[in-house]
């Protein structure tokens, strides 16, 4: 495994980057140190940027909110979301108009103007929409009964955001990623839309116009962004000291002992090109 202490030693490599926000670009609230100057610096040497999210907020929303942290938005030639490729899946391909979301404190905006009719009742739905969830007030195990009754029903699901964990800041809670993974278990119909599967990759590619073999993505989870990148034929970075860093046993901003990384890297679910201290210059 090739470790990196920073963006500058990779960056002559590759065209075009491919980037994750939190756990790379910020915390949810706070710019990572030297992260925006990393991302100008890319900007600046002729390199391609595309950062991809499995946010369910939409391009604009999602860039004006990383735009207040201090991060400079003309250097990204595009931000694709998971949200909004599942709001363009739901414009081409309806499952009904009737809809229960799961939501985060009763935002329904990603999928306003679709013309469809939010009902509070899973019975009365055509399909189910997952666009968050109310961790750390409200469990998986909180929403079983809603899970349960979609499964009675048979009722299709759109899963806007497949991350199964998210940083708050006591630490990482459930992200509303486990809702749809249950709803699968339990024989339910999903469709994905975000990480690791590859219709959102194509897009970035699509963005950056750059040959897959030429593209960097640099994340903080094997799960979502190195077995992504690893499906859609991307080179790919680890940034350790992210999702994963109480795993490994480290800080952000480390990089792991050898062997605390074999013991990580035997059942994880892919395996990155190469590990990254952080984002920065």
């Amino acid at each position: 495994m090739r470790e990196f202490p920073d963006v500058r030693s990779l960056a002559g490599e590759f065209d075009g980057c491919i980037l994750d926000q939190w756990g790379v670009l910020h915390d949810g609230m706070h710019p990572y140190p030297g992260a925006a100057e990393c991302l100008r610096r890319l900007h600046d040497a002729g390199k391609r940027v595309a950062v991809l999210s499995n946010s369910s907020k939409r391009e604009a929303e999602s860039l004006a909110s990383i735009d207040r942290m201090g991060f400079d938005v003309r250097c990204i030639d595009r931000f694709v979301s998971a949200g909004e490729e599942a709001r363009k899946a739901l414009q081409e391909r309806p499952f009904g108009t009737r809809c229960y979301a799961f939501t985060r404190g009763g935002d329904r905006s990603l999928l306003e103007g679709l013309g469809l009719e939010f009902v509070d009742r899973v019975e009365d739905a055509q399909f189910l929409a997952v666009i968050g969830s109310d961790s750390p007030a409200r469990l998986l195990g909180d929403y079983e009964a809603e899970l349960q009754a979609g499964i009675a029903r048979r009722l299709p699901m759109v899963c806007a955001n497949p991350d199964t964990a998210r940083f708050v800041p006591g630490g990482i809670t459930e992200a509303q990623g486990v809702l749809a993974r249950r709803y699968e278990a339990l024989g339910g119909n999903v469709a994905y839309h975000g990480k690791p599967h590859p219709a959102i990759y194509r897009s970035c590619l699509q963005a950056l116009g750059c040959p897959p073999g030429r593209v960097l993505a640099i994340g903080d989870s094997v799960d979502h962004d190195v077995l992504g990148a690893s499906r859609a034929g991307v080179h790919s970075a680890l940034i350790p000291g992210g999702v994963h860093a109480v795993e490994l046993g480290i800080a952000w901003g480390e990089l792991p002992a050898p062997e605390a990384w074999r013991r990580f890297a035997a059942s994880a679910a892919a395996q990155p090109d190469y590990l990254l201290a952080a984002f920065n210059w």
